[in-house]
């Protein structure tokens, strides 16, 4: 029999309260209580709680605290990645942010979804579609990246846009829903 988890990890629908997602989602809270109270500490102390708390986290790769995620082990940071303060990764699936890349403050980066049919919804269903990030991008503050979108190396998101659709390398966007930029 397939578990919660495993249909959560492959995108397949699930039920968040499951005993082994609740205890995954516990672990996290108890993590993310320890990641946020480390503002004064140390750089290289900091990394390494934080690699405690993601699924892999390159050289100088920084998340200002406050952070917050679901379960952290979707979570994929290259190499000097910088998230700033307030941001949210809802990591139900697979989330990979590229080398280099830089995120403002209050950005969001959601992969859970949710079934259209209401039914479905008030079962209790949902699902996540995976994110990836390119390396040197650049997402402004307050921006939402919704699930299953892919944003090229290179790429530019404007502050407060809403990113529906993926973005090809290079492109800058902005707006709600963003659309790129003449």
């Amino acid at each position: 029999m397939t578990s919660q988890k495993q249909k959560m990890l492959a995108g397949e629908l699930y039920t968040a309260d499951d005993p082994e997602l609740a205890a995954d989602a516990a672990r996290a809270a108890a993590w993310m209580e320890r990641y946020n109270n480390s503002l004064a500490w140390e750089a290289a102390d900091r990394h390494a709680l934080l690699a405690e708390g993601l699924g892999q986290v390159g050289a100088g790769a920084v998340v200002r605290p406050p952070f917050h995620c679901d379960y952290g082990y979707n979570i994929a940071l290259g190499e000097r990645v910088f998230l700033n303060f307030g941001c949210v990764i809802l990591d139900v699936a697979r989330v990979e942010i590229g080398a280099g890349t830089q995120i403002g403050p209050g950005v969001q980066i959601l992969t859970a979804d949710h079934p259209r049919d209401a039914a479905l919804r008030a079962q209790g269903w949902e699902y996540g579609r995976p994110i990836r990030i390119g390396a040197n991008v650049w997402i402004g503050g307050g921006a939402l990246i919704l699930p299953g979108v892919t944003i090229g190396d290179d790429a530019i998101i404007g502050a407060g846009s809403v990113v529906t659709r993926d973005v090809a390398a290079g492109q800058t966007v902005a707006g709600n829903p963003a659309r790129p930029l003449a």
